[in-house]
């Protein structure tokens, strides 16, 4: 990656071939991460649409490592994703396991045992509002150089402009509505919770999210439980 020329140039060159290519297909957002992932020196890469901790739908992860990655920060609701959402910064953490008093210290432990030696999120931004994040990660830790951080960039603004067009149909109030619920089982549980204890979402959520990270467990993990009924509302509480 030591020669990119003009990185802006050569991620529209290449997005350009693949919108030619997969224009109106449903998996246009995925051929489009693919493509930049190799344009980076990176082992992974996901995207997660968002509207604070609580909502957020992850709608491309580009392996196992990526989808554990936005797993264990939706389960404990911080890490660099949420923190580049809020700031609408940049969060570049080229040696995560050196990394001093991260903003997100129970993440940065759980993912000790994870094969992440570097990460970087970006917040992805159309005007002033934020509507999501741009995760990437490599194996071995070190910085993006200046090139590839300009690279990381121009994904990030490809990224937000293919979002945009694929939600282009719906009203802004209505984009979740118009998004493929990963979660749909976590909506359940909150709305189990809900009914049982009669709190607020953000309450029922965060018993989820409290008793998952007691136990050792995903959100997601937990959410599945007691949909099936396997875990009453009430153990949450022991």
């Amino acid at each position: 990656m030591s020669d990119l020329g003009d990185p802006v140039r050569r991620v529209h060159t290449v997005i350009a071939a693949v919108l030619r290519d997969h224009v109106g297909e449903p998996d246009l957002l995925a051929q489009v991460c693919r493509a930049c992932a190799d344009l980076l020196p990176v082992d992974g890469m996901s995207i997660s649409v968002m509207n604070d901790t609580d909502r957020r739908e992850v709608l491309y992860a580009s392996d196992e490592v990526s989808a554990r990655v936005e797993a264990l920060q939706f389960s404990l609701g911080e890490g660099p994703c949420f923190e580049a959402f809020e700031t609408c910064m940049p969060v570049l953490v080229p040696d995560l396991p050196a990394a001093i008093a991260p903003s997100w210290p129970v993440f940065a432990a759980e993912m000790a045992g994870e094969p992440v030696g570097a990460i970087f999120a970006f917040p992805l931004q159309t005007g002033a509002i934020c509507i999501g994040a741009m995760d990437l990660y490599r194996r071995r830790p070190g910085w993006l150089s200046a090139a590839e951080l300009t690279t990381a960039l121009a994904v990030v603004d490809v990224a937000v402009m293919v979002m945009l067009s694929l939600l282009a149909d719906a009203d802004h109030g209505d984009w979740w509505l118009a998004l493929p619920e990963q979660r749909e089982q976590v909506h359940q549980a909150v709305g189990m919770l809900i009914a049982a204890f009669g709190i607020s979402a953000d309450q029922a959520l965060a018993r989820i999210r409290g008793y998952a990270f007691a136990v050792g467990r995903l959100v997601d993990e937990v959410a599945h439980d007691i949909v099936t009924r396997r875990l009453a509302p009430k153990d949450l509480d022991r």
